[in-house]
């Protein structure tokens, strides 16, 4: 299952990495929630690009989006069945680019947050499908799901599914929809090698959609660590007697105007 990831390398390394024509800028980010506009790779005409779509797969025939459920994940098993996925898997495969992501591991009723990332630090690929949706009044809105498969055995322990991750090798396999038929390309949904992964517990605050931040990354130990160490503030109420008489408050300097920042960096989320 995947119901919220990372990205954290930069715009130019996925670049590389995935090939892709346009040069977008966009920051980090560390909390990527379903409903949201995510990164998608896709292939046309020969050639790769890079688009925003919103992460909930949104079929062409549905008539009111409203009383369709939110479908952030494709069972592997079954996408070749299930009308809501076979056009895509048809027409329109791409990948999602990642650094990471999140899963909750059920433990005596208590959801502890892990974060997932590959062994040897590098993005990952996962399988993605899209549609476009067109509304009564000619709207277009382009979404995507992620593919999911059984975890391996080394994983079940926090969820028995995973998302589909494609090596790099197999990214054109996966792309290219005018030469590759949907059965040699469900050869390639399939679970991570043993090893490729590995997971750290961390903090709740994850939970929370709003909170967006390199902390949220921290193992549970080194988290908490860096929050003892950060100072608390004593009221002045509670430090001076009750018998004695409170300090006048010292006068506050004013604060200098600040000074407008120069942020060429445009917020693609």
């Amino acid at each position: 299952m995947c119901g919220r990831y990372v990205i954290t390398s930069s715009p130019e390394a996925l670049r590389r990495l995935f090939a892709y024509v346009e040069m977008p800028n966009f920051p980090a980010r560390y909390n990527i929630a379903p409903t949201q506009p995510i990164p998608v790779v896709l292939q046309e005409q020969g050639a790769r690009h890079f688009q925003l779509m919103r992460w909930g797969l949104l079929p062409s025939w549905v008539k009111d989006p409203r009383k369709f459920a939110l479908v952030i994940n494709a069972r592997s098993e079954t996408v070749q069945d299930k009308p809501a996925f076979r056009n895509a898997l048809r027409r329109r495969r791409c990948l999602v680019p990642a650094d990471g992501y999140y899963e909750w591991q059920d433990a005596g009723g208590r959801k502890r947050p892990f974060f997932i990332h590959a062994r040897n630090g590098q993005p990952i690929a996962f399988a993605g499908l899209a549609e476009t949706w067109m509304g009564p009044n000619g709207e277009e809105l382009d979404t995507v799901a992620i593919c999911t498969t059984q975890a391996p055995d080394e994983m079940r322990a926090l969820h028995d599914r995973v998302p589909v991750s494609v090596a790099p090798d197999d990214f054109e396999t996966w792309l290219d929809c005018a030469a590759v038929d949907p059965e040699q390309a469900m050869a390639l949904l399939t679970s991570p090698p043993p090893g490729r992964f590995v997971w750290h517990e961390v903090s709740t605050a994850v939970n929370r959609v709003a909170n967006d931040g390199p902390q949220l990354l921290l193992p549970v130990s080194l988290e908490d660590t860096a929050s003892a160490a950060k100072p608390v503030p004593k009221s002045v109420s509670k430090s001076v007697p009750k018998s004695m008489p409170k300090p006048a408050p010292k006068p506050r300097a004013a604060k200098p105007k600040p000074t407008p920042a120069n942020d060429d960096q445009g917020s693609l989320f």
